[in-house]
């Protein structure tokens, strides 16, 4: 358990507690910061408040963050794709059908499991290690490069450049329909859709700002392939884009229902998270990482008739 005391200064005051506690501790969510509030963790003037609460000049905060408990979750021997590792980071290819962790419905065979039993105590407990070393995710059906945080200095860090926007996310996607422009952006805000909870949308009012760029890498009679870059990192953020401009994934059964391809048969979305690149956390080097294509994806490739 550890125990922060802060006073508000004269530049501080007028903003909400939980964005400003976010500035003070680093190691810290918004989430979290908002959960130790409602759990009493938190005090002004010897006073509990909500997450809502102003600061004013001269406030005397007091915030207890309790220990990292344990998961309750089991190491599982199951072999992981190493593409980068060294004391503070790992990056992995995670293969199609993997959940990335332990959910309803998925309690074993998850990358967190698997990541219990690969690197032991060495890795980030942030937020009371609910996921441990878990600092982004990609979706059960999609391939390739996740970056494993092995301590909370590691994971603040990474946070950080996610937040920022400046890690390199490339992925390679197959699409339905022949895409006429070589390349484009698509900039339009992601939130739950209100017709289907289960599902992201493109809004027109309200949603999380989202931006994603393509490039057509090249096209086939009935499909395209091409590469996206995230400039930002929106729940289901390329499968909602680019169903949204008439284009949905090959394979996508939430995004694109009821459509199919005679040429082979597909588990989810053909979408592959190929590049990643970002700064390392303790030395600021720009390391980048290459998933190699999947073999499904790549006999698609070669399979699919050209245009």
């Amino acid at each position: 358990m550890q125990t922060y005391h802060f006073t508000i200064a004269e530049d501080d005051e007028e903003i909400r507690i939980d964005r400003w506690l976010i500035g003070c501790i680093d190691s810290l969510s918004r989430s979290y910061i908002q959960k130790l509030i409602k759990d009493e963790q938190l005090s002004v003037n010897g006073k509990c408040v909500k997450a809502s609460y102003v600061v004013h000049i001269g406030d005397s905060i007091d915030i207890t963050v309790p220990d990292a408990m344990k998961p309750d979750i089991e190491p599982e021997n199951i072999a992981l794709s190493v593409l980068y590792e060294d004391n503070d980071v790992l990056v992995v290819d995670k293969p199609k059908g993997m959940v990335v962790h332990p959910a309803a419905g998925h309690a074993s065979g998850t990358l967190v499991n698997a990541l219990l039993y690969y690197c032991k105590d060495s890795l980030s407990g942030i937020n009371g290690i609910m996921r441990p070393g878990i600092v982004h995710r990609i979706d059960k059906d999609t391939t390739g490069s996740l970056i494993i945080c092995k301590n909370d200095a590691a994971h603040t860090n990474i946070a950080q450049q996610l937040k920022e926007h400046t890690i390199t996310r490339k992925y390679i996607a197959i699409v339905y329909g022949v895409i006429k422009d070589d390349e484009g952006v698509i900039d339009a805000p992601i939130g739950r859709s209100s017709a289907d909870r289960k599902k992201m949308a493109v809004l027109t009012h309200g949603g999380k700002d989202a931006v994603t760029h393509f490039r057509v890498l090249k096209r086939y009679k009935d499909f395209t392939y091409v590469e996206c870059v995230l400039e930002t990192g929106r729940t289901h953020q390329i499968r909602v884009h680019m169903s949204h401009i008439g284009h949905p994934l090959l394979g996508d059964e939430v995004y694109a229902p009821g459509r199919k391809c005679k040429f082979a048969h597909l588990e989810g979305q053909t979408l592959h998270a190929m590049v990643l690149g970002f700064r390392h956390p303790v030395t600021g080097e720009y390391i980048e990482t290459v998933a190699p294509v999947p073999a499904y994806f790549q006999h698609l490739l070669d399979i699919l008739p050209i245009a």
